[in-house]
């Protein structure tokens, strides 16, 4: 999923200062885009990938210099060389690569710590970094219309726009020219949230597969055995109850995923009767597309539900299917047209 989840978690929990490297814009064909991150600690260590590896550590190196005078700093990497003596070291990268160096010092790390926090809380924030002001911090705001970092005011009204009106984990990150120079431009989105219905033995394997994939997991089930870290250690959270119990409390809207697969009609039918007309991100019932017709009052379920869930991969073992479901989350996050398994 996106790199600045790891970038700030290993900042957070860095006891001393550090850098972000971000690649600000891409000329040609990059193993990365823009808005990729990594963070380099003061004692050298580092956390995400730029590149396929061969930039990481001049990067890094860079880093401690930028680390030392606590000024930003852009680098560019020519990755187009096609001999040993290039950046690309023959890779089959073809294009040049920008990358800012951000300092986080004592001064700063409050700014990105809320940064972090507003993510986990479930919102949206959009980054202005000035490209010329290189030792004026970044501004924030966040979609719920919190500012932090350095001070623009009144901030720019595409800005405003860009973070009001982009939907959800899409906008363009990059560089951006105004009358007052120019800026990196960087949306935040928090984790897209998974919410599975049914803690059956298929649950453990997509749960490990969608957390490894970015999502954030919430588990659902009505069997208090089932629905508990030491059946599935790696949700994030867990929701016991029967569906009039839990689908209120989990707050769902238009930006989360839905799975269900309690494998009991009955129970399936009340969740769906619970769900078809929420307006998610997706929503997906495990099963043959007959079998989910009959769920539905009229004996057909709308288009925009997933049945079977997964894209046709072929898969046969519980983690190859968890494996072809992810993919189908991750085609829906993504806008990417997909082929539905069979």
């Amino acid at each position: 999923m996106e790199s600045y989840y790891a970038a700030l978690n290993a900042m957070a929990a860095a006891p001393n200062d550090g850098v972000f490297a971000i690649t600000i814009d891409v000329e040609g064909s990059a193993y990365q885009k823009e808005g990729t991150w990594m963070w380099i600690g003061a004692d050298g260590k580092t956390t995400g990938l730029l590149s396929g590896g061969c930039l990481e550590e001049a990067v890094a190196a860079h880093a401690l210099e930028v680390l030392s005078s606590r000024q930003a700093a852009a680098l560019s990497f020519d990755l187009r060389a096609e001999d040993d003596g290039g950046w690309g070291q023959g890779n089959g990268c073809d294009g040049v690569i920008h990358v800012w160096l951000e300092p986080v010092t004592s001064q700063t790390k409050p700014d990105w710590l809320a940064l972090k926090q507003r993510l986990d809380h479930g919102e949206h924030v959009l980054m202005a970094r000035s490209i010329a002001q290189t030792k004026e911090p970044p501004f924030f705001q966040s979609e719920t219309g919190e500012r932090f970092g350095g001070y623009v005011s009144p901030p720019r009204p595409e800005w405003l726009k860009a973070l009001h009106g982009t939907p959800f984990f899409r906008g363009q990150n990059g560089v951006q020219e105004t009358d007052s120079g120019a800026f990196y431009i960087q949306h935040f989105w928090p984790k897209p949230r998974l919410v599975i219905f049914g803690a059956g033995p298929d649950a453990p394997p997509l749960v490990s597969a969608a957390k490894a994939a970015g999502f954030s997991v919430t588990i659902s089930d009505w069997r208090p055995a089932f629905c508990q870290p030491s059946h599935i250690p790696d949700a994030d959270a867990w929701v016991v109850g029967f569906p009039h119990e839990t689908v209120p409390k989990l707050h769902l809207t238009e930006r989360d995923f839905v799975i269900i697969m309690t494998h009991q009609f009955e129970r399936d039918r009340e969740l769906v009767q619970w769900l078809a007309d929420m307006p998610l991100a997706y929503l997906g019932v495990l099963g043959p597309r007959r079998r989910t017709d009959r769920l539905f009052p009229s004996g057909s379920a709308p288009p925009f539900v997933r049945s079977p869930v997964g894209l046709s991969i072929g898969a046969r073992s519980p983690q190859e299917i968890a494996i072809s479901m992810v993919a189908e989350l991750i085609s829906v996050l993504r806008a990417q047209p997909m082929e539905a398994a069979r």
